[in-house]
């Protein structure tokens, strides 16, 4: 009898969560949980003095509540700068990674202040996953 009661009970237990659930979706002003962050780092490499191919991922594409990192994977001091804003890892010697950075939503060109020749390029997409509108500079 009192397997029989509990299955009753959870049963409408069931049927009360998916009645309320329906009922509320969609209503305006219905608050909703924000989408929790991605976990982690995004991490870009510093991988060789080649142009364009000098950073691993380039071009790369990450949520903006993602913290960016860049670890310097070659044998060579380097030092990452953006082309239109103020984002600069500093002077990153070999083995080493960057403070995390947040960056703002928009698609950025950067390279290696000491080998101007290795660039790279980032798209930062709002916290919804949609990508920003193209960004030309400040």
């Amino acid at each position: 009898m009192r397997e029989k009661c509990l299955r009753w009970l959870g049963g409408a237990a069931l049927v009360g969560c998916v009645a309320a659930g329906a009922c509320g979706a969609g209503m305006p002003g219905t608050p909703t949980a924000p989408t929790p962050p991605p976990s982690g780092n995004f991490v870009v490499d510093i991988a060789e003095i080649a142009g364009p191919n000098s950073f691993y991922p380039s071009p790369a594409s990450v949520d903006s509540r993602r913290p960016l990192i860049w670890r310097n994977a070659h044998t060579e001091a380097h030092h990452v700068v953006f082309d239109n804003i103020a984002v600069d890892t500093g002077r990153l010697a070999p083995g080493t990674v960057s403070q995390p950075l947040i960056v703002q939503p928009g698609t950025w060109s950067y390279h290696c202040s000491i080998h101007p020749e290795m660039t790279g390029t980032i798209t930062v997409t709002d916290g919804a996953g949609t990508p920003a509108a193209p960004t030309t500079g400040y």
